[in-house]
């Protein structure tokens, strides 16, 4: 500190890299601020679009299921139509 008291220039410079330091702490604090809200973002948008996957594999799954029980349905329908059409044939060859 002497030597920055004797030479003015020392002091000069001496200030000027601490004003220099203070700027640069102050830049890399705006930038970790920015990246916890740009991480906090991701993480929003991200939690979002496996809600909306989740959603989209749930309908799917709902239709798919809604399509097997009307082939079943129709099946069983057209099962029942032939079984109908083979009592007829036999009562009408027994003569009933």
């Amino acid at each position: 500190m002497s030597e920055e008291s004797e030479n003015p220039q020392v002091a000069l410079i001496a200030e000027q890299l601490r004003h220099t330091l203070d700027l640069l702490e102050a830049q890399i604090d705006t930038l970790r601020q920015s990246q916890v809200h740009i991480r906090e973002l991701t993480d929003h948008r991200l939690a979002r679009l496996e809600a909306q996957a989740q959603d989209t594999e749930q309908r799917l799954r709902n239709v798919t299921e809604g399509v097997t029980q009307f082939k079943v349905f129709a099946s069983l329908a057209s099962g029942g139509s032939g079984f109908m059409s083979l009592v007829a044939l036999l009562r009408s060859f027994l003569g009933g």
